[in-house]
């Protein structure tokens, strides 16, 4: 990688986003400790809402500037709440000598109380959040197709919003991001189907999308209005990552200008505690969301997430149910065999269905036994070679790039999952899969993902977005954590039935070392017979014959015992 576009990830990464120091203009934070309501923090705009500067403020109580119904609504609010949770509107009233207009949202972190207060028109009304929010959840709930389900997405919430473009924005297994649904003004060129690499939106700015479920930029060409004092009691940032107002990375301002847009927001779409995607709207010129508006959002973007996370569960319930039926079938088989371990070798096929894969293959013995698609017995020896890199220990491993453990072609195979039967013997169980052969339109190059000056200090986003075509090879479908789940599931039985071969064998052996010394004791007493017998000279014609019978029942014995011994060894 250049060396300085490897600076400018790094500095991109590591810039504290959630530790701006200020927030957007279009409103005002106050920040209160309890039980008296001292006020801590204020920003620095917020003469021109309550007639007092900030020197006026701070230190004082709360009550000194908001009337009692006010604050009991905030109080409630805040009782309900959790600490950590994203802002709650906590009411709506008139603020200041000019009595102002207001919502009032408000969230406790720290310790601290924040109030975030945003001036809004005076109008005949506002429909309820929870009404409009689900008149849109009727009109996509009964959608169960995928991509029509994300595409009546994108039409409510630029119906609800009206955005000049609205796109269901969707992660994938490399962090990198596809536009899978797309409503948009007719004059705009299309997004859908563009991939943007993981850069454009860094980890730490995902993490914020988890923190906070919806973000606003009315105008991207504000300017930062600080927060006073800028640290806390303990000289330390104050946290704005749960801040709805909060002051975004000038980095990203620039990305927005770059691509024309001039307001925006964004609705987090979550499943299993993950940031799964967006909705994200543009517009090119600036535009306020009312509160109410972003709470139906808000609300809608729940229900998507919860439809998404649903959707993924059934998925993984349904291949769980299928690999049980597989696994159950196997265990029985293999309890069933005389030798759990080489019965393994004759039930690939169904080993096959276990796991969402092209082809299995097993190396046992020194030896490679496959099914499906899976490659020649040459390319046993990079697979292992892979696997000693790895150094995992006694679990699965998987990967889905064929680069990770064939040198050239394979045979159009690229992922592999990988499950230790012994590590003593090196005996492992493999699944396969093929190849997705892709040809990326990417929003500009995704090698390019900065513009960095050439000392390699300064760094821009980038600004051409033009759809960029690449083909994408050797790389299959990853491995997902259903996937590797029901691994792990097949990975215990087989090595409980491993474990019980071994046992049968060292019970086989035990009973051979029986036999084989019941067989020498057996030859010591017979030959102490003889001895006797020929020592004896007097004895009569009765004694004799009973001891020739006995004699005879030793001998058959001793064959009955040499037999058994025989079959042991086999």
């Amino acid at each position: 990688m250049n060396p300085s576009l490897d600076r400018a990830l790094q500095a991109c990464a590591n810039e504290p986003i959630h530790l701006s120091g200020a927030i957007q203009p279009h409103g005002y934070l106050i920040t209160c400790q309890l039980p008296d309501w001292t006020i801590r923090h204020v920003s620095a705009n917020v003469e021109s809402l309550l007639g007092a500067t900030p020197e006026d403020m701070l230190r004082h109580s709360l009550r000194e500037f908001l009337t009692d119904d006010l604050i009991q609504a905030i109080a409630e609010t805040i009782g309900f709440g959790e600490p950590g949770a994203p802002p709650q509107r906590a009411a709506v009233g008139n603020i200041g000598p000019m009595a102002h207009l207001c919502d009032i949202s408000v969230h406790v972190a720290d310790g601290l109380v924040h109030i975030e207060i945003e001036p809004q028109p005076r109008s005949a009304g506002e429909r309820s959040p929870t009404v409009v929010a689900q008149t849109m959840i009727a009109r996509v709930a009964a959608s169960e197709d995928i991509d029509d389900f994300n595409q009546r997405v994108a039409e409510q919430v630029r119906l609800l919003t009206g955005y000049d473009r609205v796109m269901v924005y969707r992660f994938r297994h490399d962090d990198s991001g596809e536009v899978v649904a797309e409503s948009r003004e007719s004059a705009l060129p299309a997004y859908l189907g563009l991939r943007y690499p993981a850069s454009d939106i860094p980890v730490q700015a995902r993490q914020l999308y988890l923190r906070n479920r919806i973000r606003v930029i009315p105008d991207a060409t504000y300017v930062p209005v600080p927060i006073l004092p800028d640290r806390d009691s303990r000289g330390a940032p104050l946290d704005l990552g749960q801040m709805a107002l909060r002051s975004v990375s000038p980095v990203h301002l620039e990305y927005l200008a770059n691509m024309g847009v001039v307001a925006s927001m964004s609705i987090s779409i979550t499943s299993g505690g993950r940031l799964w995607g967006l909705i994200a709207c543009h517009h090119r010129t600036a535009r306020r969301v009312p509160p109410g508006v972003r709470a139906a959002a808000d609300l809608f973007g729940l229900f998507v997430s919860m439809r998404v996370a649903s959707r993924e569960q059934q998925h993984a319930i349904s291949l769980e149910e299928g690999a049980r039926s597989v696994r159950d079938t196997l265990a029985l088989r293999l309890d069933n065999a005389a030798d759990p371990r080489l019965a393994l070798q004759g039930e690939l096929d169904l080993l096959n269905r276990a796991l969402d894969s092209d082809g299995v293959g097993l190396s046992q013995g020194g030896h490679w036994y496959s099914a499906g698609r899976a490659p020649d017995e040459e390319r046993l020896p990079g697979l292992l070679e892979w696997l000693r890199r790895s150094n995992t220990g006694t679990g699965p491993v998987s990967t889905e790039r064929a680069v990770d453990w064939s040198e050239g072609e394979a045979d159009g195979l690229a992922g592999v999952l990988a499950l230790p039967l012994d590590l003593a013997r090196d005996e492992w169980l493999f699944f396969f899969r093929c190849e997705e052969i892709e040809d990326v339109r990417w929003a500009g190059r995704p090698d390019e993902p900065f513009v960095v000056s050439e000392d390699g200090e300064k760094i821009g986003p980038r600004a051409s977005f033009g759809a960029w075509h690449e083909t994408v090879r050797g790389s299959s479908v990853p491995w997902s954590d259903a996937d590797r789940r029901v691994a792990s599931r097949l990975h215990m039985m087989l090595r409980e039935r491993y474990r019980r071969s071994a046992l049968h064998s060292e019970i086989g052996d035990l009973r051979a070392r029986r036999t084989r010394l019941d067989v020498r004791e057996q030859r010591e007493r017979l030959l102490q017979l003889s001895e006797l017998l020929e020592g004896l000279v007097h004895v009569s014609p009765q004694e004799a014959a009973q001891l020739s019978d006995r004699i005879n029942k030793l001998e058959n014995e001793l064959q009955s015992l040499i037999g058994t011994v025989s079959v042991a060894n086999d």
